[in-house]
């Protein structure tokens, strides 16, 4: 799939990492995945941030973390971004719905505008309103770059009311073997799937969006991220679709990759 910049109103958008150390996370990363970072201008004391390239082409972003936020103990994590008309607009009905608003509307200059937000169960999503006349596009469905966004939660019946609300999702049933996984669709597109946290296996772990990235082959990706100082939190685990495992990076950032081998089986 080529390079996006068409995204409609309640497709994920967008995603990057808010790093401890930045640099240090682009050394790791860039191995793994092919990417080289592209550091772009701040202003004022907002901290360093970067695109993530894969040759030509743009993955994501990477930022460094406020020391504020770490003296805070917040952990490094990768953000979900959902395009938005109106980012203003969506905040208020964001607030209305239950959401803690944890970065009200701002402005990104030349860019757009953002807002971040945590779902009644505490989930982090992020919205952007895209307000420059062009972008340089996102790569997707390629190795190294954004194959699906799924929300882990407790509760998905209000999961599914939340965000049914504030992004017009309708969801449907996606058959798999002991687990009640929903698919959120925008229109006729997926945005993104829903996963249920049931059993002691998930004991302490916190309702989160979780990215994954498209990789030729989850085994050698996965002894790769253990080899050089990541985590393997969930093996190489086959799927109806393919194949995934879930990983962290030496900082602690977690995320996932997946190969999708069987895609007529969703």
């Amino acid at each position: 799939m080529p390079v996006r910049n068409d995204f409609s109103p309640g497709e994920f958008c967008w995603l990057d990492l808010t790093a401890h150390d930045m640099k240090a996370a682009v050394e790791w990363y860039g191995p793994l995945f092919g990417w080289q970072a592209m550091e772009m201008p701040t202003s004022g004391d907002r901290p360093p941030y970067a695109f993530l390239m894969k040759g030509e082409d743009c993955v994501g972003g990477i930022g460094q973390m406020h020391e504020d936020m770490m003296a805070q103990g917040i952990p490094p994590v990768w953000n979900s971004y959902v395009a938005t008309a109106d980012c203003a607009a969506t905040e208020a009905k964001a607030r209305e719905l239950g959401a803690t608003i944890t970065v009200p509307t701002m402005d990104v200059e030349g860019h757009g505008k953002l807002c971040f937000m945590l779902d009644p169960e505490g989930g982090a999503v992020a919205v952007w309103e895209s307000t420059a006349e062009s972008s340089p596009g996102v790569l997707v469905q390629e190795p190294g770059s954004l194959s699906w966004n799924e929300l882990m939660t407790r509760d998905s019946a209000t999961a599914q009311r939340f965000y049914g609300e504030l992004f017009g999702w309708k969801f449907a049933p996606m058959p798999m073997d002991g687990v009640e996984y929903m698919i959120a669709k925008s229109g006729d597109t997926d945005a993104g799937g829903f996963m249920p946290m049931d059993g002691p296996k998930f004991d302490g772990v916190p309702a989160h969006w979780l990215i994954y990235f498209h990789v030729d082959d989850v085994k050698a990706t996965s002894e790769m991220a253990a080899a050089t100082g990541g985590a393997v939190h969930v093996p190489p685990t086959s799927i109806p679709i393919g194949e995934f495992s879930c990983l962290a990076d030496p900082q602690g950032g977690g995320f996932a990759v997946v190969h999708v081998s069987n895609p007529g089986a969703c």
